[in-house]
């Protein structure tokens, strides 16, 4: 399977994007996803005990990543999530776009919908062992509360936005972490 972002960034230089709606507000959230996850590859670190904790696993796993190019928060977890997965080589990793798969994202709705990213790990025999996402409980919570709130979307993911920047990771890997 290819790279997650080389994919993303092959579909940025084509003008396009995943899923069936190529709109401009669509590609433009894609080129945002892209510079996003070009950072996170540069400058996202594993915390020592997410490292630790890694470094133990020591029978084969999958992890499947549900994803799409123009989703935001998929942007911020990917390269983090990649980064966990090459650390050990128990670890097998391939990410999934979420509208070729419904069938899978169908499995793990968030409040109903199919929310990305979603994260699922399975042991050598297939069993899942856990699943997290689409994003740390936290800016999950400020997300609903500004939607609640009836803020624009285009304010609530500026928001989103800071959150994540601030956050630099590290709540997405402390809870990934719990559920090892």
């Amino acid at each position: 399977m290819s790279d997650y972002l080389e994919f993303v960034k092959d579909l940025v230089e084509q003008g396009k994007t995943t899923g069936p709606n190529q709109s401009e507000a669509m590609l433009d959230y894609t080129k945002m996803s892209l510079q996003r996850m070009k950072r996170w590859n540069k400058t996202g670190k594993l915390l020592p005990e997410m490292e630790s904790a890694i470094s133990k696993i020591d029978k084969p796993q999958k992890w499947v990543l549900i994803t799409e190019a123009w989703c935001g928060d998929a942007a911020h977890a990917y390269q983090f999530i990649k980064k966990m997965a090459e650390f050990n080589e128990n670890i097998s990793f391939e990410w999934k776009l979420r509208d070729e798969n419904l069938e899978l994202i169908d499995q793990y709705l968030t409040n109903g919908g199919r929310s990305i990213p979603k994260l699922i790990t399975f042991d050598e025999k297939g069993d899942e062992l856990y699943n997290w996402g689409p994003r740390p409980a936290y800016i999950q919570e400020a997300y609903l509360k500004m939607k609640s709130d009836g803020l624009p979307f285009e304010e609530s993911s500026v928001e989103l936005q800071k959150m994540y920047n601030a956050d630099k990771g590290e709540t997405m890997q402390r809870e990934i972490l719990e559920l090892m």
